[in-house]
């Protein structure tokens, strides 16, 4: 009954992700009360390090894209690569990263094998010290794209999984449900970039330890509010299949630079044996990727 029970519950999920572009698992779906407590003090210890300037690889304001400067004095509103070696919490991290359960959804969702998994980005989306917001987008699709040219993307398997947990309760994403199955209407396209009041855009609330998957291609924006607390792991698991559409994605941020470094031997011996592979399968898609750019050259 239990296995009847699980596959259900991964079917509708794998359902609502399809239809909607986006699922929301309550905090008891994955095993992360143990550590919860545990990720919320490493979560704390790293934006201090990062806001004192302590921590170069950051999300700065104004800026969205990448490249960030690493001058935190405009205020920072993420913390990079928290798989990083020389973070001191790194391992940490590593362990919610590659928890087994949220292994066992990300395969379910991109409908992969364990030996298929690459270690793509995790990092930390933090509460700037005055408000921000980021522009209606889609990750991988440039907002200059023509109708065409966006379903010529979307009509392409993903090929990775991408989720936020949070820490402490979130309202900061808002999506336009099932807008990644389609290209923008004329309104989408013509609205401002910042508009509060996208038709059908539905705020995504999570409450501590609730866990969001969802498509990166969706119409999605974030808001930050400088008062109220927000940190909350921002995470992608990738697919062998789709390296040559996820390489620019992912090399972007600069984890090639320092991903041979990590040795994940603060894990347990299981847990170990699979970091290193995805590991192995990201530092492949560098080898055969090489200089990938950056997706936008926004200011």
């Amino acid at each position: 009954m239990a296995a009847e029970l699980d596959s259900s519950r991964y079917l509708a999920s794998r359902a609502s992700l399809e239809r909607d572009g986006f699922v929301v698992f309550p905090a008891s779906f994955f095993p992360f009360s143990s550590s919860f407590e545990a990720l919320r003090t490493a979560a704390t210890r790293s934006a201090a390090l990062a806001r004192a300037g302590k921590w170069p690889h950051i999300r700065t304001v104004p800026k969205q894209f990448p490249p960030w400067s690493s001058d935190p004095s405009n205020g920072i509103w993420g913390v990079q690569h928290l798989l990083h070696p020389d973070l001191p919490d790194h391992a940490t991290f590593a362990r919610s990263y590659f928890d087994k359960e949220l292994l066992q959804q990300v395969r379910f969702l991109i409908g992969c094998e364990a030996d298929e998994l690459v270690m793509e980005l995790y990092n930390l989306l933090v509460r700037p010290d005055k408000d921000f917001a980021l522009r209606w987008h889609r990750d991988d699709i440039l907002a200059t794209a023509t109708a065409e040219e966006e379903m010529e993307r979307l009509g392409r398997p993903a090929f990775h999984a991408q989720w936020n947990l949070a820490l402490y309760d979130d309202a900061s994403l808002i999506v336009v449900p099932g807008s990644h199955k389609r290209a923008r209407t004329d309104v989408e396209r013509a609205a401002d970039p910042y508009e509060d009041n996208m038709p059908g855009q539905e705020v995504v609330h999570l409450s501590a330890g609730d866990v969001v998957f969802y498509d990166n291609n969706i119409l999605h924006r974030g808001v930050y509010d400088a008062s109220v607390q927000r940190m909350t792991l921002h995470g992608s698991i990738g697919y062998t299949k789709g390296s040559k559409d996820r390489a620019r994605n992912v090399l972007q941020h600069g984890v090639g630079e320092w991903v041979e470094r990590c040795k994940f031997l603060d894990l347990s011996p299981e847990m170990s044996k699979i970091a290193e592979g995805m590991r192995d399968r990201l530092v492949e898609m560098g080898k055969v990727s090489g200089d990938v750019g950056f997706f936008s050259k926004e200011e």
